[in-house]
């Protein structure tokens, strides 16, 4: 496995994050287990889950399978950088009106106590901001945040789904108060979903702020049974791919001549951008994980990027010389 930092920090967190939302709902606790236990043994520290994974009323269920398989011992605990987050409603009957989705200081209390109830620890390295809130002030967010920083219940603070704007305002807000803010994005981001380029991206660099992609396979767009008529899939996926057939087949073409399975290559590309720290791959099977280790060794080059680029056109550069002189 290959490692970088998180941002600007001095943390090491694995190339591929492994993402647990599969845990629960699509994958069983057993395979779930199988699979956190190969991601240690190929060297990932880095782990992603949510309170909201579960969802619905079983929201928090993909948390309590971490905590239980945490609970086995074997420094599982101790090897894992754990990122969860906030911001969701999890339908607590106790929050009342607060229950709605947000990130008061109430709720960012109140919630980090769940997940480590849950997650069976008592602190996380990484805590995330689902969404961003604009109702509520950074005063009160970056307080609330100082405050479990100084507690020793969480290392960094990251974001996820925010602007580029949001992250230039909150670093600004944060360094008035003099404390680090945010590490990290967690952003959709892959081949076929470039507009973060435009201005996500450069801001996040910009600030020493690390982008994690998520859906790095665009709901399985780019993975290696897209173009396979079988299996189960939503009127709106099968539309998807018939309206994308012709840069599928391309990209699907290249693949081929670089020996390579399309999801790997997807992954690979995002781990060739600088600004990127590492995807939060999904797996929801065994097979699947191991088959996504591939994807840390495989090397693009000029040529190829050229080529992804003719395939999966991306903004033109930032913002404004994206459409500006």
């Amino acid at each position: 496995m290959k490692y970088t930092a998180l941002g600007r920090t001095g943390l090491k967190v694995s190339r591929l994050c492994l993402g647990t939302m599969n845990f629960g709902v699509d994958t069983d606790e057993k395979e779930a287990f199988k699979i956190m236990d190969a991601a240690l043994d190929a060297g990932i520290n880095f782990f992603d889950t949510a309170n909201i994974y579960g969802w619905g009323k079983n929201a928090g269920t993909t948390e309590s399978i971490i905590g239980r398989w945490f609970a086995q011992g074997g420094s599982r605990r101790e090897r894992v950088v754990l990122a969860t987050k906030v911001h969701e409603d999890i339908c607590d009957p106790n929050d009342g009106p607060n229950s709605a989705a947000g990130l008061s200081a109430y709720k960012i209390k109140r919630h980090l106590e769940g997940s480590l109830k849950r997650l069976q620890t008592d602190y996380v390295e990484l805590y995330y901001m689902h969404h961003i809130d604009r109702n509520v002030t950074w005063d009160e967010l970056w307080q609330a945040f100082e405050v479990l920083v100084e507690q020793g219940r969480i290392c960094y603070v990251g974001s996820s789904n925010f602007a580029g704007w949001d992250i230039a305002v909150a670093q600004a807000e944060a360094k008035a108060r003099h404390f680090m803010g945010l590490v990290c994005e967690q952003h959709k981001y892959n081949l076929n979903c470039r507009l973060p380029e435009l201005e996500v991206l450069p801001s996040a660099k910009a600030h020493g702020i690390g982008i994690i992609p998520w859906s790095p396979l665009d709901s399985g767009l780019l993975g290696s049974n897209a173009l396979n008529a079988s299996g189960k899939r939503s009127r709106q996926h099968q539309d998807r791919i018939e309206q994308q057939r012709k840069q599928l087949e391309e990209y699907s073409a290249l693949c081929r001549e670089l020996g390579e399975r399309e999801d790997n290559v997807a992954l690979a590309w995002l781990m060739a951008n600088p600004a990127v720290t590492g995807p939060v791959t999904g797996p929801r099977t065994l097979e699947q994980f191991e088959q996504s280790l591939r994807s840390v060794d495989i090397v693009l080059d000029e040529t190829v990027l050229k080529r992804l680029d003719e395939i999966f056109p991306g903004p033109g550069g930032v913002t404004p010389t994206a459409y500006a002189w």
